[in-house]
């Protein structure tokens, strides 16, 4: 599915591309799934610039076999099922297609406990998780984390990290299903964030000294909620800080903010091993039973691609939206 110019999801069309040739260092992967991502949606729309020439093959989370290898690329071998990103942001073209290219820097084997659909869920994000809460801010055994967003594609994984890692975990959502699945993820505190104040409930779980670690996946005025929520010392990680805030509260609290854009890597070609290593030990977690992603019940194929990115655009989606290949 290529698109020709940005716009609505009507802009997908269904075309023949030749079969692609990994270059130095990279392998052509048989897609067997791939999900949507908030950046797929902004891509597709035109409001991220970071799109290939026409036609554009859009999509970077991936889980399929390694169908054939480039000069030099020894990490995997014919058949091995992978997972990771496609080169779609450099001209290689995404993962929207039976066969796409990758670097292999950027691919971990596929757990076996996951199929291809929950694998290719993973990526963007399992390493915004990762990076943020194990890697930024050292998230480790009797700390406290605040997780916003508890049954979003990277709220849900930031509760199941956050638990591998140790901590205790609370968790927001905005209905009662939700904060049932946020407690069955690993949150021993679930917040209706509806009901109940910043106020109340740092003051419920922490008897008022606020969390260690707020790791904020909804943005806007909700990161000011998070400066709010954490302790004197404490550290804030945000994936979406694209607004305006008044900093006043992080010198009043001396806090630590990180903002965590996992892209970076692919956009900027430095760092990639990084990415690499993370898919690596988050193929681990799920092996060992500590990390599981959430797939939205409506499932769809490659030709349905316009209405899996409908469904995360409606704000309706429980959990990752995939899409498969035959």
């Amino acid at each position: 599915m290529i698109i020709e110019r940005t716009g609505g999801p009507e802009v997908f069309e269904a075309r023949e591309l030749p079969r692609p040739s990994p270059g130095p260092g990279q392998v052509l992967v048989r897609v067997r799934a791939t999900s949507v991502n908030p950046i797929d949606c902004k891509v597709r729309s035109g409001a991220v610039a970071v799109i290939q020439p026409f036609p554009a093959v859009l999509h970077g989370d991936l889980a399929g076999e390694v169908a054939a290898r480039g000069p030099g690329a020894g990490k995997f071998r014919e058949g091995d099922r992978v997972f990771g990103f496609a080169g779609w942001t450099g001209g290689e073209g995404g993962a929207l297609a039976e066969y796409a290219i990758c670097d292999e820097r950027l691919l971990a084997e596929a757990p076996t406990v996951l199929s291809f659909e929950e694998a290719a869920a993973l990526p963007v994000v399992g390493l915004t998780a990762w990076l943020g809460l194990k890697v930024r801010a050292g998230v480790k055994g009797g700390m406290r984390v605040l997780v916003h967003g508890a049954t979003g594609g990277v709220g849900h994984v930031g509760i199941q990290v956050a638990r591998a890692l140790g901590a205790e975990v609370s968790a927001t959502g905005s209905s009662p299903e939700k904060l049932a699945i946020a407690e069955r993820l690993g949150a021993r505190y679930p917040i209706d964030y509806r009901k109940e104040s910043v106020t109340d409930y740092v003051e419920r779980i922490t008897a008022g000294k606020g969390f260690d670690v707020v790791f904020d996946t909804v943005g806007g005025k909700n990161l000011d909620a998070s400066f709010e929520a954490a302790r004197s010392g404490g550290t804030v990680v945000a994936t979406a800080a694209r607004s305006t805030h008044d900093l006043t509260p992080l010198h009043s609290k001396g806090l630590t903010l990180h903002v965590v854009f996992v892209l970076l890597p692919i956009l900027q070609g430095s760092g990639r091993e990084e990415l690499g290593a993370a898919l690596h030990e988050l193929a681990r977690l799920a092996s060992a039973g500590q990390l599981k992603p959430l797939l939205d019940e409506r499932r769809f194929t490659l030709a349905e691609v316009a209405d899996a990115h409908r469904l995360l655009e409606s704000g309706a989606a429980l959990g990752k939206v995939s899409v498969s290949l035959p």
